[in-house]
């Protein structure tokens, strides 16, 4: 007669309690794991997000050469003032005027816009308009073929005696860096637009004429202390970024009182 124990038959879990213990405890790890990687990530993004508004907010936007060409060539900025000269193309104000405000641009440059737009005005309301200062434009263009080209429009421009409107409407058309918004065929619409002749003005952008202007132009800044767009300065002190209207207001005071 068969006995109990012998009909019983052993069962094996599978898996085992051992191994679903160790299976669970992994995946706890691994949750807490990620779970602390993905607040780090957070706390990294969040902390660039906010240094970022903050350095908005202040004003001192500039857009700045990639640091791989910064490392081998980076300007040191001046202490002081330097001999910067107002360049060749048109001045406004008075161009007698003891106080001289030179800006290096780039024409794609956001923060350039953002000067043309919030900068500009005032400085022509208080001091371009009063013959107090006289303002000089120089290129910088350094952020890809578009701001070559449209540095080199803007000189066909101003060879049809119209620099300042082409500045203007460039800065008003702008639209990202490299995307088309410059390509050739825009900027000969825009010559269209702002009244040149499209013919003259067509011939003189395709032979890159003016390369040679736009090239001693850059080369010029960056020997200036010039690494990045807008710079301006006054009486030769480099005010970098698109700063508060204030402190440029405070530096031309001060030189206006020398």
């Amino acid at each position: 007669m068969p006995t109990k124990s012998s009909k019983t038959k052993i069962k094996l879990p599978f898996p085992s309690k051992l191994p679903k213990l160790i299976l669970s405890s992994i995946v706890k790890l691994n949750i807490v794991y990620v779970l602390g990687i993905l607040l780090i990530v957070a706390s990294f993004l969040i902390g660039i997000l906010v240094t970022k508004v903050s350095y908005l907010e202040k004003g001192a936007g500039t857009t700045t050469i990639s640091d791989q060409t910064l490392e081998d060539s980076e300007p040191q900025a001046p202490s002081g003032p330097v001999d910067v000269k107002e360049g060749h193309l048109p001045i406004l104000g008075n161009k007698d005027a003891k106080v001289t405000v030179i800006e290096f641009a780039d024409f794609q440059c956001p923060f350039c816009e953002r000067y043309h737009k919030e900068i500009t005005p005032s400085l022509k309301k208080d001091y371009i308009d009063g013959g107090k200062i006289k303002f000089a434009f120089r290129h910088y263009a350094f952020l890809g073929q578009e701001s070559t080209d449209a540095a080199l429009a803007s000189e066909c421009a101003n060879e049809q005696e119209k620099f300042w409107e082409f500045h203007d409407y460039l800065f008003e058309n702008q639209s990202g860096e490299n995307q088309g918004a410059f390509a050739k065929d825009k900027l000969k619409e825009f010559a269209i637009a702002v009244g040149l002749n499209s013919t003259q003005f067509n011939e003189c952008l395709d032979s890159a004429k003016y390369k040679d202007n736009v090239d001693k132009e850059i080369a010029e800044g960056g020997k200036a202390g010039v690494n990045g767009t807008p710079a301006t300065f006054v009486n030769g002190i480099l005010i970098s970024g698109a700063v508060p209207y204030a402190e440029l207001k405070t530096e031309i005071e001060k030189a206006l009182a020398q």
